[in-house]
């Protein structure tokens, strides 16, 4: 079987399972607790932290451990909104792009359906890019914040954050970015990047589902989402998942360590699975952007079959991959994120998403890439009218 359904989830490396063994068996302790145990789990707790901080280039107590990307974004999205607006009534604007994971988007109409927000939405171009342009003309006073993602989870386009988050800063707003698929591959120094907010997840790093962190600056405002105990400085109440934490930041660490190197060569392979792809399945559309895309994501329509039913094909045929986002798995609708390139629904729903871990091989692309040729191939050949 090879695995190409990386941005959905990664496998658990073993020196991620090693770190974490100890915060589930013998060092059970709850870090709030006033005993051995309970100091123990919180050494660890703190640990973790600093080395989620050192890979961010932050103060350790601007990052908070959450249950994962989607509850970061819930908290970033709706936490600063909120806030901000509490300290100012006429902070009532929430900027997203067209091409958000449901976490920000859905986190961004829950402020306007419940709370009386109005949300402006950023285009973007054909390539999934949000120019500086487009966020500019949309920006408007009142805005409480701009969310926009740093890397596509279905097409991999990685946006300009540097240059979007100066553009909200000229006009006073602080800037989140969902950085659970960037995150291994791409930088995550805040300072750099200059956010005010980012999120990430533990399961698209090699660590275990159910852990992700969020860095907010430390000047910023944020209305807790979790109350009760005031764990997490009191920006997310609840018992610490104290191996959730540790896995999450040995996994950052490994995968920070390793970034530069495996990016180019996961790029290098990525390109020649595209190449073949386009060379050998005839009209074979690659969607996003070209060159500036994570190494790790190759996505294509294939007009004239189902992209359900390719998929079903090349699992016969040994590859494991999807048809978009995992978080939107059994809808039949077309991708919001394709319609909003202007590809038109008939097509997006032919969408086939490639994602590789950083351990693929150019053998086990270049099969992928043949049983690519032959599952479209028996797609259509089934759908085509039979002679007779």
């Amino acid at each position: 079987m090879i695995f190409l359904d990386a941005a959905a989830t990664t496998p658990v490396r073993r020196e991620v399972l090693e770190a974490m063994w100890p915060y589930l068996s013998g060092e059970f302790g709850n870090p709030s607790s006033h005993h051995t145990l309970g100091e123990s789990a919180a050494a660890a707790l703190a640990a973790a932290r600093s080395g989620v901080a050192k890979v961010f280039n932050c103060r350790p107590g601007e990052v908070t451990f959450t249950s994962g990307g989607t509850e970061a974004d819930n908290l970033a999205v709706k936490g600063i909104a909120l806030a901000r607006r509490e300290a100012d009534p006429a902070l009532k604007r929430v900027v997203i792009s067209a091409v958000e994971h449901p976490a920000v988007e859905e986190s961004a109409r829950y402020l306007e359906r419940v709370h009386g927000f109005v949300v402006d939405v950023v285009p973007v171009d054909s390539d999934g890019v949000v120019t500086v342009d487009a966020l500019r003309s949309v920006l408007q006073p009142g805005t409480a914040l701009v969310s926009i993602m740093y890397a596509n989870n279905e097409i991999g386009t990685v946006q300009h954050i540097a240059d979007l988050a100066e553009v909200a800063h000229d006009a006073g707003v602080p800037f989140h970015t969902d950085a659970v698929q960037a995150a291994g591959w791409c930088p995550l120094d805040v300072k750099e990047l200059g956010v005010d907010a980012m999120s990430i997840s533990a399961h698209k790093l090699g660590a275990p589902k159910g852990s992700g962190a969020l860095f907010v600056k430390g000047r910023l405002r944020l209305e807790p989402l979790m109350h009760g105990g005031g764990q997490e400085r009191g920006k997310r109440s609840g018992t610490e998942n104290v191996a959730g934490a540790v896995a999450l930041s040995t996994a950052l660490a490994l995968s920070h360590a390793e970034q530069r190197e495996q990016a180019d060569r996961v790029a290098l392979l990525r390109e020649t699975f595209i190449q073949r792809v386009l060379d050998t399945v005839p009209d074979a559309m690659l969607t996003g952007y070209r060159s500036r895309r994570l190494p790790s994501v190759a996505s294509f329509c294939f007009p004239g079959t189902s992209g359900e039913s390719v998929l079903l094909e090349l699992e016969r045929l040994g590859v494991v991959c999807s048809s978009g986002s995992a978080c939107a798995a059994g809808s039949d609708a077309p991708s919001p994120v394709l319609v909003a390139l202007g590809i038109a629904p008939e097509t997006a729903q032919t969408a086939v998403r490639f994602s590789f871990t950083s351990a693929i091989t150019g053998k086990e692309l270049e099969t992928a890439a043949g049983a690519v040729e032959t599952a479209v191939a028996r797609v259509r050949n089934l759908a085509a009218p039979q002679a007779g």
